[in-house]
């Protein structure tokens, strides 16, 4: 009888071993789970986190992008909102808007920059008033008077047409255009006494143009050919020499030709400079390392 008591004992306890240890592997599975869901959850959480964060700064960055430019009108936070970037119109904005800007450098210095206005102006109806030449101090109040859009829009054009800034396209191009180049050679020619009986691009490469290391500046070969009377060929090597456009002449061959003129023949490179480009980058999130 003890004995069949102590089996029914053992049993019970055997039984509730079991259960005990279905219950710890349910506890353990329920809190595995639990843990994966809320380091999942987290994680989601970071990764979110991230993209938010990465948004903020590139959004930042475009802001701080075009207010230092000065394309738009200040923003009336810390950044612009898809409405005011909408009603930007670089057309619509004053001086006195654009603050310590790019726009407003390139406006109030290179523009007034004496260096540059002493280079001899093309004639243009649209810089002369009153049969005298617009002076920078007029075209600046033009542009503050101006009102609208289309008329600031003029005024701005005229600022780029009969200031100082009309030069910097002509001394450095932003872009490499032979016919450009022989069309500014033959009026340096015209300007001397010269005329060339004709004009082509060069087919070779000068020592500068192949070892030029100068960021975002590059070179252009030009041979010259000039054949002409001693006064002549002096006017053309003066005349290029003075010109708003840098020609360095690499080598030379000075030698008499036939009824006493000076025959020239040289190798040189002129120079223009990479177009200004606004580069987009993207960046890739991963929600965690090796992902």
């Amino acid at each position: 009888m003890a004995k069949e008591i102590a089996i029914g004992k053992r049993a019970k306890i055997s039984e509730a071993q079991q259960y005990m240890l279905f219950a710890v592997f349910g506890a353990s599975v329920f809190l595995g789970v639990a843990i994966s869901l809320v380091s999942n959850f987290i994680n989601q959480i970071s990764f979110n986190t991230k993209i938010i964060m990465s948004e903020e700064e590139s959004i930042k960055s475009y802001s701080d992008f075009i207010k230092t430019t000065g394309v738009c009108k200040s923003p009336s936070g810390d950044v612009y909102s898809r409405e005011e970037l909408d009603r930007c119109n670089p057309d619509d904005i004053g001086i006195a808007e654009l603050g310590g800007t790019l726009r407003a450098n390139i406006l109030q210095n290179l523009a007034a920059n004496k260096a540059l206005n002493s280079v001899p102006k093309e004639n243009d109806s649209r810089c002369v008033k009153d049969g005298k030449r617009l002076t920078y101090g007029q075209l600046i109040d033009n542009y503050q008077n101006a009102k609208g859009t289309e008329e600031l829009a003029a005024a701005s054009q005229l600022i780029k047409t009969c200031s100082a800034l009309r030069i910097i396209p002509d001394a450095l191009p932003s872009s490499k255009n032979d016919e450009a180049l022989l069309a500014g050679l033959n009026k340096i020619f015209n300007l001397s006494g010269w005329k060339p009986e004709s004009l082509s691009p060069s087919g070779g490469s000068s020592s500068s143009e192949e070892e030029s290391n100068t960021e975002g500046l590059n070179p252009i070969s030009v041979n010259l050919s000039i054949e002409a009377n001693t006064s002549s060929t002096m006017n053309v090597l003066n005349n290029i020499e003075h010109s708003i456009r840098e020609f360095n002449i690499e080598s030379a061959i000075i030698e008499w030709g036939s009824n006493d003129s000076l025959k020239l023949q040289a190798q040189a490179t002129a120079y223009y400079v990479n177009s200004a480009n606004v580069n987009e980058s993207s960046e890739e999130i991963k929600a965690g390392e090796g992902q």
